[in-house]
């Protein structure tokens, strides 16, 4: 059976810098993953389950933020977990993970993760604050663990380019899928 696969393309949500995720997520290639990042809107369900029916018409995964009962609830391919919301057992299927710096990244590798999503790599408009690791230690923290690492952060047409090669499997942004 195996784990699930992993999506090498990942588009995050944000309220603030993509107001309409459906519309980016229309315009995503078959294969890709949705993290849906709800900080807890009103509307989280009813905007969860439209992502999900985009998602399901265009071959893409829909991962939901911190919130497996929304994720079991649309039925959602799985479940994205801030660092700091990392639960101490994983549950089953496809599960990500966040990491800011190379402590966080072992923990996600040892918890189990699906994928951990290793950022910001380079510089980024995100509110997270987090000073960008640089594209050289994020490619030797992402070869030294056995998990796939997949970069965010700062990524657009320029950047994605140079990340080939790195030991990353796949990338992940925001802004990107907005222009």
């Amino acid at each position: 059976m195996g784990a699930p696969p992993i999506p090498s393309l990942y588009f995050f949500t944000d309220p603030d810098r993509t107001p309409n995720p459906i519309s980016v997520a229309r315009r995503l290639p078959a294969g890709a993953a949705i993290v849906y990042r709800h900080f807890g809107a009103a509307n989280r369900l009813a905007t969860a389950r439209r992502i999900m029916a985009c998602a399901r018409a265009r071959g893409l995964k829909l991962l939901v933020s911190a919130d497996p009962e929304l994720a079991a609830a649309v039925g959602a391919a799985g479940v994205h977990w801030p660092e700091k919301r990392l639960p101490a057992v994983i549950p089953a299927g496809l599960n990500t993970v966040s990491a800011h710096s190379w402590p966080a990244l072992l923990r996600a590798a040892d918890a189990g993760a699906s994928a951990i999503i290793l950022a910001p790599i380079f510089a980024t408009r995100s509110a997270a604050g987090h000073a960008p690791i640089g594209l050289f230690r994020a490619s030797q923290w992402a070869r030294s663990v056995p998990t796939p690492v997949i970069a965010l952060g700062g990524i657009g047409p320029n950047t994605a380019r140079r990340l080939h090669g790195r030991g990353f499997a796949g990338l992940a942004a925001v802004d990107a899928f907005s222009a």
